[in-house]
């Protein structure tokens, strides 16, 4: 919800207040109040500051600290102790507010003071309920926003990426070698002919659900990397690996992809050793992906994944994982180099 929208939400709200108990006050005077009478009350008198005090106090108390702190993290106890804590404090301050000297003054007597202390409180919890529920229903509707966001450019995304992965020179070469290959080891080619075909079928359909499986990725991941092997014999060309279980984890598909599209793109000759390096590591709690290659120091500018722009990606990542992803890249020596942190959680 935009800043405007809950700024006029809240002048709204305390305006409906204000209304209201003019209206009662006006009512149990049976009309016998004027305006400059309402004025006094609200600016001068400790009866606007009776009325509307505790309840501000408790409404932005309970918006501002307890929504995020305990609702929000279903801190159900805390959330009451401090509720209550927050109600009575609401009601001493504006027992002290009334009772400063040369003001409104307050009675002494400890009766007429605590009942006194009780309604306000209350007033304070009221008000403070009514926050909770302002506040919840905003970051509902921000919710909602965002998912709409996150679904629009998810498939936006995911259209790019999945026309950069069927683009025609990966298909054209892979078929290709595939074809060669016939020749020489019909049962090597025929396995590889399949691995394409997992491959299509997987960002054909696998892709089309907002999560996959970490283990659905991976294995993607290695048939794609075997076809590109398909084009050098040499085996130190690429060094891939995987530390950890991958357990029950879900990611969003094609998050890995891009990188390592990039890093055989603009990888040096097929003849050097560990041109391209490729790692994940599985940990407690997030995903470590390092992907770097060694490309030439030729004066022609290395573009970011497969032409799909970096801006694209680091776009996906911030709506997919808001604040719980760090991406670094860096490129120099000859080396560039990607390395993305997730942090993830086991369904």
């Amino acid at each position: 919800m935009k800043r405007s929208a809950v700024i006029l939400l809240h002048l709204g709200y305390w305006f409906t207040y204000i209304l209201l108990v003019s209206l009662f006050m006006l009512i149990s005077t049976r009309g016998h109040r004027t305006f400059a009478d309402m004025l006094y009350i609200w600016l001068v008198s400790g009866a606007g500051v009776f009325s509307f005090l505790p309840g501000l106090l408790g409404f932005y108390f309970f918006y501002g600290l307890l929504f995020t702190r305990f609702l929000q993290t279903k801190k159900f106890p805390a959330l009451l102790l401090f509720g209550a804590l927050g109600m009575l404090g609401s009601a001493v301050i504006t027992l002290l507010v009334l009772s400063i000297p040369g003001t409104w003054g307050v009675h002494t007597d400890w009766r007429e003071v605590m009942w006194m202390t009780i309604f306000l409180a209350l007033l304070a919890g009221v008000h403070g309920i009514i926050g909770l529920v302002m506040r919840g229903f905003i970051s509902w509707y921000g919710d909602i926003r965002i998912k709409e966001e996150l679904t629009q450019k998810n498939h936006a995304t995911e259209l790019a990426l999945v026309r950069s992965q069927l683009n025609p020179h990966f298909l054209f070469n892979t078929i290709h070698n595939i074809d060669v290959l016939i020749e020489k080891d019909a049962a090597q080619a025929s396995l590889y002919l399949n691995k394409l075909s997992d491959i299509m079928r997987f960002m054909l359909y696998e892709t089309k659900t907002e999560q996959i499986s970490l283990s659905k990725e991976l294995a993607y991941i290695e048939k794609y990397i075997a076809l590109q092997k398909i084009r050098t014999a040499n085996t130190d060309y690429v060094h891939y690996s995987v530390e950890g279980e991958t357990g029950n984890l879900m990611i969003e598909p094609l998050l890995f992809i891009p990188y390592i599209e990039n890093a055989f793109k603009h990888a040096t000759h097929e003849r050097t050793a560990n041109a391209i390096r490729i790692q994940l590591c599985i940990e407690a709690g997030r995903l470590v992906f390092d992907c770097e290659n060694r490309y030439s120091l030729a004066p022609h500018p290395i573009e970011g994944a497969n032409g799909l722009g970096h801006t694209l990606l680091q776009k996906r990542l911030a709506l997919l994982y808001p604040n719980k992803h760090t991406l670094a890249i860096t490129q120099q020596n000859g080396i560039y180099k990607v390395n993305l942190i997730l942090h993830t959680h086991e369904n």
